[in-house]
């Protein structure tokens, strides 16, 4: 990863012109406002037209062309979710489809490692930029976005519900210009470090947003990724809040999601320091790579949705209450570190209480953080504490009918340690048994 981010700061220059005015404000065409039907696309059904690999397309008079990765064992008759990962100025569709010097793991920003071990569900595009950038002149570039879907759900099976944008830098912008052109086509989008440089053409209709941005950002500071998020904070009726950022020199990050915002449509903010302009920050240093946390942050982002419907879902955030104690699931102190031990605490509605399933089984508290069997750990006794969303068996659950809830990777019941009930009893995984102290309600 490293050696191609090196390129950007010498490219500072280039993106103050194109901030204060050097690029075209994107209009294009303007999308209907009546939300997109959930259906079947042309490709279903139908043995594939298109394969993996590089595919050319006529756009606005122009060759374009797009990397194209469709699922192994890929299935004519399951519709499936899609997302588009654009490259940052001076980079190449190649440099995300291949993941450049990390190669496979982070391929898509690393969301195709994620996908693959979630069971090959979603088809990727990288699409290629003129002159390696997204200056979204006249709008042609919102535009090849819409030919490159017409191309694609004629020739494979989409689920139009799901599809989703991201985006580094430059590309950031772009996935930020289709949010506000395209509300209806997309369902999510991910801004990793962007800015006002493709235009927003539109920009007044609700889209699930999250914004990653680090404190230390020297080609485009966070101001400009704050002014990004606003505009969603406010299409999508959120609560308007200055969300909390980590402290400069303290290599942390910290997830808020805003409160208030419309049913299904969720706003993301991902603040962090260490890494300056770069999708893959680490913790505990000023170093990048695929192991970063923002991958599995923005795919539980985006998996969060269901599809098959052309209404968003409603939100299911709730309390998870012990059954023999009446206290609730609760990370202490309202903590947000990796490796915090969840325990029981009497229930009072805060956001450390607050537990979200999601279709891919993990319960989810704070937008992205996730409930976790530390260490992937399968014996009895293996705490369990909170980690950055990542996708992994050990951040599955089953939620029972009975009240259980059940490690997918270890067959552990999610219970109280000695069966305690007081206040701080911490939580652990142990051998179902059928007690009340392994019972938990939604409330």
């Amino acid at each position: 990863m490293k050696s191609r981010l090196l390129l950007l700061p010498a490219m500072v220059a280039a993106f103050v012109v194109l901030a204060l005015g050097g690029t075209a404000l994107g209009s294009g065409t303007p999308s209907s406002t009546a939300p997109r039907p959930a259906a079947a696309t042309a490709g279903c059904g139908s043995a594939p037209t298109l394969a993996s690999g590089t595919h050319t397309i006529q756009s606005s008079g122009q060759n374009r062309s797009y990397i194209l990765r469709v699922p192994a064992g890929y299935d004519a008759g399951h519709p499936y979710r899609l997302v588009f990962g654009f490259h940052w100025l001076g980079g190449t569709a190649n440099d995300v489809d291949s993941g450049g010097t990390d190669g496979y793991n982070w391929s898509y920003y690393g969301l195709r490692r994620l996908a693959d071990g979630g069971g090959n569900s979603t088809i990727f595009v990288a699409p290629q930029g003129i002159s390696n950038g997204w200056a979204n002149s006249g709008g042609q570039d919102v535009t090849f976005v819409d030919d490159m879907l017409r191309q694609l759900e004629a020739g494979l099976c989409v689920d139009t519900t799901q599809i989703f944008s991201s985006g580094f830098s430059y590309g950031a912008a772009m996935t930020y210009a289709l949010a506000c052109a395209r509300p209806t086509v997309f369902r999510a989008v991910a801004v990793y470090s962007g800015a006002n440089l493709s235009g927003c053409g539109g920009g007044t209709q609700p889209v699930a947003y999250i914004g990653l941005h680090g404190l230390r950002d020297n080609v485009l500071p966070i101001a400009s990724g704050r002014a990004l998020r606003d505009t969603f904070v406010r299409n999508n009726g959120c609560t308007a809040q200055n969300p909390p950022e980590p402290a400069n020199g303290s290599l942390t990050h910290i997830v808020t999601t805003y409160s208030g915002c419309r049913t299904g449509y969720p706003v993301v903010w991902a603040a962090f320091d260490g890494a300056g302009h770069d999708p893959g920050p680490i913790d505990g240093c000023t170093c990048d790579g695929w192991r970063t946390w923002t991958s599995g942050v923005v795919w539980s982002f985006f998996t969060q949705f269901q599809g098959g419907s052309s209404s968003p879902p409603p939100s299911s955030a709730s309390a998870l209450v012990n059954s023999a104690a009446g206290r609730c699931l609760d990370v202490p102190n309202s903590a947000q570190t990796n490796g915090t031990q969840t325990e029981l605490w009497d229930c009072n509605g805060g956001a450390n209480q607050q537990w979200t399933p999601t279709s891919s089984k993990q319960l989810q508290v704070y937008g992205g953080k996730c409930l976790d069997a530390e260490g992937a750990g399968t014996s009895s006794g293996t705490r369990v504490i909170i980690w950055d969303c990542n996708g992994q068996a050990n951040q599955q659950w089953n939620v029972g009918s009975d009240g259980t809830v059940v490690g997918a990777q270890s067959g552990l019941c999610l219970g109280v340690s000695g069966a305690g009930t007081a206040n701080g009893t911490p939580i652990v995984l142990s051998a179902c048994n059928g007690g009340s102290n392994q019972k938990w309600t939604r409330s």
